[in-house]
């Protein structure tokens, strides 16, 4: 029940985010537009700002749910691989138009404290499952890195970087420029095999894979 109510609180603010600005709603619109009172509210966020982190977070979880869920059946694929399907399953949400996150990324123009928020999700959600690959790929020999957790925190940090609209305004030959230069960086850095990474920029071009 407590996890359907966050849902509820959760789901309200989206809907209400479909037609107003964020920075005009507020905790009694977010509340009356779940059907529930304030202080319920308050019971389980504890403010709005918490409950737009809590949004980001879900979306970011169901870009890793979708990844996992390719990967299930392909246990013998390697490292460089299934990097590749996790990059792409982020890529997948943040280049469509994927209404939870066009909505979110909409409305946050402006925030740079939120975009940050976001980044900094990203960076919890994904580093420690990327830092998994890069020692599989250790233990293969596909990749090569010292430092595989530092290596996946930085790695994830700056693709989200570069995906973030307040931040770069994806103009499409600039945006393939930027990522044309981070896949042959990551394929310096890990020591992959060569176009290991060229899907980044195909794939934000409508290329096929």
């Amino acid at each position: 029940m407590k996890a359907d109510k966050k849902e509820l609180i959760i789901k309200s603010l989206e809907s209400l985010m479909n037609t107003v600005p964020y920075s005009e709603i507020s905790v009694d619109a977010i509340a009356g537009n779940a059907g529930i009172g304030k202080g319920s509210i308050y019971y389980y966020f504890k403010s709005k700002d918490d409950i737009l982190y809590s949004l980001i977070e879900e979306s970011y979880r169901r870009v890793i749910r979708e990844y996992f869920d390719n990967i299930r059946y392909r246990a013998d694929a390697s490292a460089p691989e299934k990097i590749k399907t996790l990059f792409m399953s982020v890529i997948k949400e943040d280049f469509s138009e994927n209404e939870r996150n066009l909505l979110i990324t909409l409305n946050l123009n402006d925030d740079t404290l939120l975009h940050s928020k976001m980044r900094t999700v990203a960076v919890q959600e994904f580093s420690p499952i990327l830092s998994g690959l890069l020692e599989q790929g250790i233990r293969e020999n596909t990749i090569k890195t010292d430092t595989p957790q530092e290596s996946a925190e930085i790695i994830v940090a700056v693709l989200t970087f570069f995906l973030d609209d307040a931040t770069f305004p994806k103009s499409k030959e600039s945006m393939t420029n930027k990522l044309k230069i981070f896949a042959k960086v990551l394929e310096t850095c890990l020591q992959t095999e060569e176009g290991s990474f060229d899907f980044l920029y195909t794939s934000f071009n409508g290329e096929a894979e």
